[in-house]
């Protein structure tokens, strides 16, 4: 007990002082929707950018500081980069991220706020199930042609609504069985009608809008020629695009480059067309180790820093020229998940193993796991206290999260009771046997080259271990990991992460209800039609669908409340930590307001370069 003590003490101790660390130096002016650990206390925030209106030319004005044009940002990815630059067929977060850049949507969301905002619409109007929007006159696509109405209605209705390559944002938003309507009012005009009030459709207008006049050729050839469309063979100059950016050069497995879009929609003060920075960089680093290495060597410009490096950098911070930020909890969840597929191929054919599917689709097997997980360790020894253990669906900074749900330690006499409760017990040797007498055995994913999802994979392994099971942990690629998991249905246990929104709980529909594209550990195929779902997935069901259509908050909240606690019950996903956010960028960029929302690089057309390298 001393010693449980005194690990909890260090936890504290070391996470007060690293966040009393991690300070910025301006004053407040605006208070952010989510309180982070330390940095938006300080930072003066500008006033919201705002509509004016130049020869006609609906603008919107950033009320930044004047900067510098010129200059280069360089970035990283890990892995093997983008496997589309079509913005409706990304399904990796690499590809969604470089399409933001490329194609804005009509609303965004004010990173310090948390508000809906406008961006290539003007203003918007919501009353009841009606959204009424009107466009910015005068703005243009990267080919000069102009943004339009027609564009709005056909992204929306010919590739969203008809089922177009990634079909997430399409099925987040069925309101019993039926879908919302779009129509032109008139060249700047558009019109949704929800089937009936549905809070979270304001949130989906930040979607992307295509180009109709570049997109329409692909959508008539259908949705098999549409899934390789702008695939990442495609020559650059031909991509049209309404982002401050637009696509220069793609170098498989090396870099993929930026430039500044001439004639993007946000300008500055002295009413000069953003973004300063002439190009942006995103190099392809592989793993996060070769990620360090490089900012370390002065090739990259920005990071994001793992508990385990934080300590080091602070220290080098203090002669170096970079400074280090912490944005607080993770917007996102990581945890362990088990198969509980018990699907049957074309033949009639298990496509699981049957004995397998008997441990996990049993919830004391699940709990037992749950509880033999040292989540205190983890945090302690992979993110250098810089984390929070995670017991919950929603993240620790949601405005959704159920406080009710409490946290527990490690219990591995509570998990040895629920073995026993379904007939599991433990031969001479300590290895766990089921009640017909099988050693518990299986594999254990993740995604190779991120090295803090490897390293929860090894001690989930000892874990486990603890238990007499044997666990084989495979690191695999990402691709194939993810064929697995939606396509083979070939896994056992898996270690993965998934973004969210401390906001709106409804963009994980696509992950709890039973139909949805990334409901992992019971996957259903699109033509699948037989209710097989288990009890509380259906009640679930039911809960994330009136979720949805409540429209004041604590109507919203009792739902998502009670999803939460049959999740933290039924253990589909075992939790394991969330970790601190903590970034750093090079001193000579300015006009950087990190936050909890938007990161460090949201308002990247903002953001200038003080001392333009010369161009290479």
């Amino acid at each position: 007990m001393k010693r449980a003590g005194y690990v909890i003490l260090v936890l504290i101790l070391l996470v007060i002082c690293v966040k009393s660390c991690l300070h910025a130096d301006y004053p407040q002016t605006v208070k952010p929707a989510l309180q982070p650990h330390s940095i938006t206390e300080d930072i003066n925030y500008p006033e919201p950018q705002k509509n004016v209106t130049i020869d006609g030319v609906d603008y919107l004005q950033s009320q930044a500081p004047v900067g510098k044009f010129g200059g280069t940002l360089v970035a990283s990815t890990i892995g093997e980069g983008p496997k589309t630059f079509n913005p409706f067929n990304s399904k990796d977060n690499i590809s969604s991220q470089l399409s933001e850049i490329m194609y804005d949507g009509l609303l965004s969301t004010n990173a310090v706020t948390g508000e809906p905002i406008p961006r290539l619409a003007k203003d918007f109007t919501v009353e009841g199930d009606t959204y009424l929007i009107h466009l910015r006159k005068g703005i243009k696509w990267s080919d000069g042609k102009p943004i339009t109405a027609d564009d709005v209605v056909f992204t929306w209705q010919n590739i969203i609504l008809d089922g177009f390559g990634n079909t997430s944002i399409r099925d987040s938003i069925v309101i019993d069985g039926k879908l919302p309507t779009v129509r032109k009012i008139d060249d700047y005009t558009v019109e949704f009608k929800t089937p009936q009030p549905f809070a979270p459709f304001i949130r989906m207008l930040s979607s992307p809008i295509a180009p109709k006049h570049v997109f329409e050729p692909a959508v008539k050839k259908g949705k098999a020629y549409f899934d390789t469309f702008l695939s990442t063979n495609i020559d650059p100059q031909t991509l049209v695009t309404s982002g401050a950016f637009k696509l220069k050069e793609y170098v498989p497995a090396q870099r993929v480059v930026f430039e500044r879009n001439p004639d993007y929609y946000i300008i500055n003060t002295k009413d000069e067309k953003l973004p300063y920075l002439n190009k942006l960089v995103y190099l392809i680093v592989g793993d996060i180790n070769n990620e360090v290495l490089k900012f370390e060597g002065g090739e990259l410009d920005v990071i994001g820093l793992q508990g385990a490096n934080v300590a080091r950098f602070k220290e080098l911070e203090k002669h170096s020229d970079f400074k280090i930020y912490n944005l607080g909890p993770n917007t996102g969840t990581m945890f362990a998940s088990f198969n509980l597929n018990n699907r049957k191929d074309k033949n009639g054919k298990f496509n699981v193993d049957l004995k397998k599917q008997c441990w996990f689709q049993d919830k004391n097997f699940r709990q037992a796991v749950d509880y033999a997980i040292d989540r205190k360790n983890m945090v302690m020894n992979i993110a250098n206290g810089l984390a929070a253990p995670l017991f919950t669906a929603e993240s620790l900074n949601s405005i959704f999260l159920n406080k009710d749900l409490k946290p527990y330690d490690r219990d591995l006499e509570k998990s040895k009771e629920l073995l026993k409760k379904s007939g599991y017990y433990w031969d001479k040797k300590g290895h766990l046997r089921d009640k017909y007498g099988n050693h518990v055995e299986f594999d254990l994913y993740t995604n190779a080259g991120n090295t803090e999802r490897e390293a929860i994979g090894v001690m989930v392994k000892q874990d486990l271990e603890d238990l007499g099971m044997k666990v084989n942990f495979k690191p695999i690629e990402f691709n194939s990991l993810v064929n697995k998991l939606v396509n083979t249905l070939d896994w056992d246990m898996v270690i993965m992460g998934l973004t969210g929104s401390p906001l709106e709980p409804n963009g994980g529909k696509n992950v709890w209800m039973s139909n949805g594209t990334l409901h992992m550990f019971n996957q259903r195929p699109a033509n699948y039609t037989k209710d097989d779902r288990y009890e509380w997935e259906k009640r679930i069901d039911y809960l994330y669908t009136q979720g949805a259509l409540a429209t004041d908050f604590e109507g919203r909240k009792k739902f998502y409340d009670e999803y939460q606690a049959i999740a933290y019950d039924e253990k589909p996903f075992v939790y394991i930590y969330s970790p601190l956010i903590i970034s750093a960028i090079r001193t000579r960029f300015k006009n950087v307001y990190p936050t909890p929302l938007g990161g460090m690089t949201y308002n990247i057309e903002e953001i200038y370069e003080s001392e333009v390298k010369s161009e290479t």
